[in-house]
């Protein structure tokens, strides 16, 4: 009986090989980045260099020896050699405690000729302490009315804890990624007993009081020029299946020029989230390949721009695919990114744009021309043919960054500014609402453009919290955490 293959022409069957065969380098090429993302080493640098030799497993018995020897010689050397080169030099803003020490026995003989000073840095555990208001009442001597002092703006009306506690439970919480389970711990360990529900119902009211000035940072960020935008999961309880979490997102966006940062949380990942954004948006619009931001990256007004880290990942993926072609585009890209470590040390935006145009527009024509000529002999499917056409899809994008020297060549600062969504979600797992996660999302955003403007985020909140209530709206920005430092800098 004859098969069906044995039917085929040969042309046909010709084409049936070639099928099989890009499907199994495709495998193939999937497995060993599946390895290598198991097994494999997670740093993105590329050195890039293909004389290097591979370093034996194990050195010669006589080497070993002589390596000991040396070892032994050194440590030997190390004991009887005094090499002090001084101690850091200790914060000048801390409070000091002299402790004066005399020698013992009877002095009275003796004359003092000087004295020794060492310094140490120490610390105690967080200070807990009673604020008690005591409020006195006078009344006229014609007993006409009674006056009393006023108190001072507190954060939770008739609430217990002061505006220093809930910026400490704050910042523990979205700064150091500390839980508040674990919170309640550290309070217990110095006998102050709180129920995990009053720690919370805190933890909402003080994030509730942001609400203006976040409001302020919505509309802000809307009027900006130059925005690169990204978005990272959240696992949400608020779940419409039982025992499951919902994966809401957080749409972050990110002003290089300003450096400020908006974290908005939406339920979904559907293009439609940034409308509200992007919708009267224009200018530069920095972003990764997701397909989201195409269609406004395709408006009037607006400047798309891509990732060349997001283009490079794609390329390190096929080393293990097709490593001298994968090796030939990241040795460009390397170019490319050595022209923005000198860029970043030119004083003004003209001058960088006037290096990139004259050392990375070559460069990047170069490689356009290698991708437009190899991407016509590569399997699609495979790691190297993927990388070449995700490059190729955005060439104009991944090119924009070379119109202003404002610019960025990547989209690394926003990617900085969610590191600590992913570093919270290891430790709390997920929200416990949607509308939690929105008010986190507040506390993230200020805590974001607290990092970036090098700003104490306690002392921040704490002040913010103590005043946002009394402070006149249209001086509402003057609490923005980038004034703060100016004010704090006077």
């Amino acid at each position: 009986m004859e098969t069906a293959l044995e039917s085929l022409s040969k042309e046909d069957l010709l084409k049936v090989v070639s099928s099989r065969d890009e499907e199994i380098d495709y495998l193939k090429s999937q497995l060993a980045m599946y390895k290598r993302m198991q097994f494999g080493q997670k740093r993105e640098r590329f050195e890039g260099d293909p004389n290097q030799t591979a370093l034996p497993f194990e050195a010669e018995t006589v080497e070993v020896e002589q390596q000991q020897q040396e070892i032994k010689q050194k440590i030997e050397y190390t004991r009887t050699r005094v090499n002090h080169k001084g101690r850091a030099r200790l914060p000048e803003h801390l409070p000091v405690v002299e402790i004066e020490i005399h020698p013992e026995g009877d002095l009275s003989e003796m004359v003092c000729i000087g004295k020794e000073i060492t310094e140490e840095l120490e610390c105690e555990p967080a200070r807990f302490y009673i604020n008690r208001y005591i409020r006195y009442k006078y009344a006229a001597g014609n007993g006409e009315g009674v006056r009393i002092g006023e108190l001072p703006e507190r954060v939770i009306d008739k609430g217990i804890p002061g505006a220093g506690l809930l910026a400490m439970i704050l910042t523990g919480k979205y700064a150091d990624h500390l839980p508040l389970y674990r919170q309640k711990q550290i309070f217990a360990r110095e006998n102050i007993q709180i129920a995990s529900s009053t720690i919370e119902g805190w933890t909402k009211e003080a994030l509730i009081k942001l609400e203006p000035l976040y409001g302020q940072l919505v509309f802000d960020t809307k009027a900006k020029g130059y925005l690169q935008a990204d978005e990272t999961p959240i696992k949400v309880l608020d779940s419409e299946k039982k025992g499951a979490a919902h994966q809401g997102y957080y749409w972050v966006y990110h002003a290089p020029l300003d450096r400020t940062v908006l974290f908005d949380y939406n339920p979904s990942r559907g293009g439609q989230v940034p409308k509200s954004m992007l919708d009267n948006f224009k200018g530069y619009l920095q972003t990764d390949g997701y397909a989201a931001y195409d269609k406004y990256g395709k408006k009037k007004g607006i400047i798309h721009l891509s990732c060349w880290a997001h283009a490079r990942r794609e390329f390190e993926k096929a080393l293990q695919n097709d490593r001298p072609r994968a090796e030939k585009a990241l040795l460009m890209i390397q170019k490319l990114y050595e022209i923005e470590r000198r860029a970043k040390e030119q004083l003004s935006a003209d001058k960088i744009k006037e290096l990139r145009l004259e050392e990375a527009l070559p460069v990047i024509n170069e490689m356009g021309k290698w991708i437009f000529e190899e991407i016509k002999n590569t399997l699609p499917k495979s790691q190297i043919g993927k990388a070449m056409a995700y490059a190729y899809a955005r060439w104009d994008a991944l090119s924009a960054y070379l119109y202003d020297g404002n610019l960025q060549i990547d989209n690394n600062l926003i990617e900085n500014a969610i590191r600590p969504v992913a570093l919270g979600r290891k430790n709390y797992l997920f929200a416990g609402s949607h509308e939690a996660a929105q008010r986190a999302a507040m506390i993230y955003s200020f805590f974001a453009i607290c990092k970036k403007h090098e700003v104490n985020p306690y002392q921040w909140l704490k002040h913010t919290l103590l005043n946002i209530e009394s402070i006149n709206h249209k001086n509402l920005k003057d609490l923005y955490p980038q004034n703060f430092k100016k004010s704090t800098d006077l």
